[in-house]
């Protein structure tokens, strides 16, 4: 019989017992559907202990490296400290150490946190301009290259947190933040495989942070990146990304414009069809896409249909708040 605790209580385990069961026979509402590991809805994660493989089987690796597990198929070996998916997200303390334009709409925000903080690029954070204004947004920084996090802030006409941070907030001012959050990031273990990215706007904040992330650890598989918007006026980083693509043969970087006539050195189409056409089979490659809603969503079709398994699609989309 092994032990498990959640919210503080103990609970015994019986030797082919589930966490599940253990925890819903003891009147802990824990949410469940088909009970055999398919559907997901019994998410967990470990907070101490070793998670059997079997209670992991079919999670996305980013779920894996957070120690995400099915309860209904975890029958743990050993002591095991267990919460829902989005406890343990509090709040904490950042300076604002510089804000930057990128583009006409999109400033570079660079935060210093108060205290530790742990995060993969391309997972987000909340933040708060007051207890009942909160928005997202993902990190672009890298925590083993970065001394700052750093977002993307794309400002929204009457945002009510947008408009705030582009034109009241400065450098030394302080903001109250979440702690990260999501699975879309760089997971480790296969360096080989094909990286497909596809983003529009600010989307480009999760990519950059995943890309330099993988490019930092070793990855030797192929990396494309497609970044779209109507003009080149909506597009950032341009100079960087290229001379990104430059330093390392493996990566490359296709800006894209869906209105007017493209410059020399850009693709004309939308985003998704570009790099469809550019890269039409997918079967075996990890894909992350992020930005506008409708492309994500039929991203997430199209890469599917072109033999991306969903297990390894990743999808962000960036939905604007009502």
């Amino acid at each position: 019989m092994t032990r498990i605790v959640f919210h503080g209580q103990s609970y015994d385990c019986g030797e082919k017992q589930s966490v599940l069961d253990c925890l819903t026979s003891s009147g802990v509402p824990v949410p469940s559907s088909c009970r055999a590991g398919v559907c997901q809805t019994c998410l967990m994660r470990a907070v101490k202990g070793k998670v059997p493989p079997e209670a992991q089987k079919g999670l996305k690796p980013t779920l894996v490296e957070q120690n995400y597990f099915m309860a209904c198929s975890c029958r743990p070996n050993e002591e095991l400290e267990v919460a829902f998916p989005e406890e343990g997200t509090g709040k904490l303390s950042a300076s604002v150490i510089g804000i930057e334009p990128l583009n006409p709409e999109i400033s570079r925000v660079k935060l210093y946190p108060a205290g530790p903080f742990e995060y993969r690029a391309g997972q987000y954070v909340n933040l708060f301009k007051d207890e009942s204004t909160v928005r997202s947004y993902s990190l672009a920084s890298v925590a083993e290259l970065d001394g700052y996090l750093e977002l993307h802030v794309r400002k929204i006409p009457q945002g009510k947190v947008s408009t705030w941070i582009h034109d009241v907030l400065g450098p030394g001012d302080q903001i109250e933040m979440s702690e990260a959050a999501g699975d879309c990031f760089y997971a480790h273990g296969n360096p080989d495989q094909g990286l497909l990215l596809i983003g529009t706007g600010s989307g480009l904040a999760p990519l950059y942070g995943i890309i330099r992330d993988a490019l930092h650890n070793g990855h030797k598989g192929p990396i494309h990146l497609f970044h779209g918007s109507l003009n080149v006026d909506g597009l950032y980083l341009v100079d960087e990304l290229r001379e990104m693509a430059e330093k390392y043969p493996n990566f490359s970087y296709t800006p894209c414009i869906s209105e007017g006539e493209a410059p020399q050195g850009y693709a004309f189409g939308t985003v998704l069809d570009v790099a469809l056409a550019e890269v039409p089979r997918i079967s075996g490659w990890r894909v992350y896409l992020c930005g506008n809603p409708a492309m994500v969503n039929a991203a997430k079709k199209k890469a599917f249909l072109a033999g991306a398994s969903m297990r390894d699609i990743y999808a962000d989309p960036f939905v604007p708040a009502s």
